[in-house]
């Protein structure tokens, strides 16, 4: 099913609540005048409220579930719907505000 593709200024979060940002957009494809993010970027996260050392709070995210049928220099593109998982804690992060006009499969 279509999802939204997501851009460099989209809101992405962990499950926790800390920001997550990509590192890498995809300078080529502008999303609603934004780049457009690749499933090669990792995300770095920032404010992770859980207390080290006990729990580790979230650092970074890698997608593992990116659009099929759309590729920017053979990267396929990420979705709102796609699937991260957070390093060290194995949650996931959460799109919370994304572009609305470019949709992708």
């Amino acid at each position: 099913m279509a999802a939204f593709v997501l851009s460099q200024s989209d809101t992405v979060l962990c499950m926790h609540g800390g920001q997550a940002q990509p590192t890498t957009p995809l300078p080529r494809v502008k999303v609603a005048g934004q780049a457009a993010i690749g499933q090669d970027s990792v995300y770095t996260i920032s404010g992770c409220p859980l207390p080290p050392p006990s729990t580790p709070p979230c650092v970074t995210a890698n997608w593992v579930v990116a659009a099929m049928r759309v590729t920017s220099s053979g990267v396929p593109v990420l979705i709102s719907t796609g699937t991260a998982v957070c390093v060290p804690t194995g949650t996931g992060l959460q799109v919370v505000v994304s572009q609305t006009r470019v949709q992708a499969t």
